[in-house]
């Protein structure tokens, strides 16, 4: 997985190079990583054909063996779906594509978001005890990368919000040193009066600070510089 992070250029690409392998490894005639957001599910990557048309099966009767692998977290495995009797009308679409047998499982992203690794063969018992563990790594390995990504959103997340912050606070102590110098207070003194202009305004503590500092200096108050990493 590693070499794969490494290569690639975003999750998806990850994902993609992932479920290529997968194929490879299986003998799979399809497969595609479903992952769901906001109660919404997606194919994100596959290798197109026959698994897209089976998974947006699924999606628009909200009810199949990927979503059943996302929803529960269990392994679904549909030896032969001219024997399948679940789904409704689902096994039998499947077999109309020529698709006899299939593997969901589910993808460990430990976070918020739910995801599931879907192979699709064209012959009944396709997936072996051994071909299902072998499989299962994948979806551990597509698990890691997803919430490794997820990780690194959210901490760029922080990190915006953070500076925000930092930038809001550089603007008030900017303000509060401008007040105590105008009238000869306190900090304490400079704090109190520009709060209650904020309440009088009905604005943010920064809005009526970026005010102030506008009209004494003539221009907005400068940004303060970004986060930087140390070297």
């Amino acid at each position: 997985m590693i070499d794969w992070m490494l290569e690639a250029a975003s999750v998806r690409e990850f994902l993609q190079h992932l479920v290529d392998d997968a194929v490879s490894a299986s003998g799979a005639d399809g497969c595609g990583v479903t992952l769901q957001r906001r109660q919404r599910p997606l194919t994100v990557v596959s290798t197109e054909g026959v698994a897209d048309k089976l998974d947006e099966k699924q999606y628009s009767q909200d009810d199949g063996p990927c979503l059943q692998a996302l929803r529960t977290g269990r392994v679904v495995h549909v030896p032969d779906m001219l024997e399948e009797s679940r789904w409704g009308h689902y096994p039998g679409f499947a077999a109309d594509l020529g698709i006899r047998s299939s593997l969901s499982l589910p993808i460990p992203v430990r976070a918020h978001t739910a995801g599931a690794l879907n192979f699709y063969a064209a012959y009944p018992d396709a997936f072996a005890e051994n071909d299902r563990h072998t499989l299962a790594m994948f979806a551990a390995q597509a698990g890691g990368g997803i919430a490794l990504a997820q990780r690194l959103a959210d901490a760029e997340d922080f990190t915006r919000d953070l500076q925000t912050a930092l930038a809001s606070r550089s603007v008030i102590d900017q303000a509060i040193g401008s007040v105590m110098q105008q009238y000869k207070c306190t900090e304490q003194e400079a704090f109190d009066l520009l709060r209650r202009l904020s309440q009088q305004a009905n604005l943010k503590l920064r809005d009526v600070c970026t005010r102030l500092l506008t009209g004494i200096a003539g221009r907005p108050p400068a940004p303060r510089p970004p986060l930087r990493p140390r070297p």
